[in-house]
């Protein structure tokens, strides 16, 4: 199957549409995630099967569990640009920044935007205790895809979510632990676990996680803190 088919199947099989510009802009991903790919290491995911499944569909299978239409949202930790990207790219609408601490993903995410016709894409070259503090707390939805174990990943996500915000946390087959290690830190930060939604991608076995954590309160002045403090002292 082609990647447009893979698409066209697991859209249909999530109750999502998929329209044709949103079909050559997965194509067009595709294919200058796969030339970048050769001189930068942005993904150990190849093909058009596997980036299609478990790259593309990973990431729409958000739009089942919570509302991103017109949301601001940020991809937190966005390396080669899931989920932003590809959220953006099923939903438009999607208010989009794409932060990521290494300058060189962060021009690869700005060209790659650009060339999908997404210029009101913010792309940050920085790291999220370190964000501009413009960002605190502004956002309706923070995401972020393997990048650091929940406990972690709440001090450095929380803090962008606004009071009602969401942020939603994709992990893998360990994410019932990394929730109970991390229920201290959601409680500290100002969240509240809403739900743990387990989905199968499209057309695969493979099973993931989507934490959601509702912000519920605002978090404390004092996080984040400084990533060594972190790791030393988890919350």
């Amino acid at each position: 199957m082609t990647l447009e088919e893979i698409l066209r199947a697991g859209f249909a099989e999530l109750a999502l549409p998929l329209d044709a510009e949103a079909t050559d802009r997965f194509r067009r991903y595709y294919e200058l995630l796969t030339e970048k790919n050769r001189v930068m290491n942005l993904t150990a995911i190849e093909g058009e099967e596997d980036s299609a499944r478990l790259h593309f569909l990973d990431c729409a299978a958000l739009l089942t569990l919570c509302d991103f239409g017109g949301r601001r949202v940020i991809d937190v930790g966005s390396g080669a640009g899931f989920p932003g990207l590809a959220l953006k790219i099923a939903r438009p609408d999607i208010d989009l920044t794409l932060l990521d601490s290494l300058d060189k993903r962060v021009k690869f995410l700005r060209e790659t935007a650009d060339a999908l016709g997404f210029a009101d894409a913010v792309c940050v070259h920085a790291r999220a205790e370190e964000a501009p503090a413009e960002y605190r707390e502004r956002f309706d939805i923070a995401v972020s895809r393997a990048v650091a174990r929940l406990n972690l990943l709440c001090e450095l996500c929380l803090p962008f979510v606004k009071t009602g915000g969401l942020f939603v946390a994709m992990k893998g087959p360990g994410a019932a632990e990394e929730l109970d290690e991390a229920k201290k830190a959601i409680r500290t930060l100002g969240g509240e676990l809403e739900c743990a939604a387990a989905y199968t991608i499209p057309g695969t076995e493979v099973r993931h996680t989507a934490i959601l954590i509702r912000k519920v309160g605002n978090t404390p002045a004092r996080y984040p803190r400084r990533w060594a403090q972190m790791k030393k002292q988890p919350l």
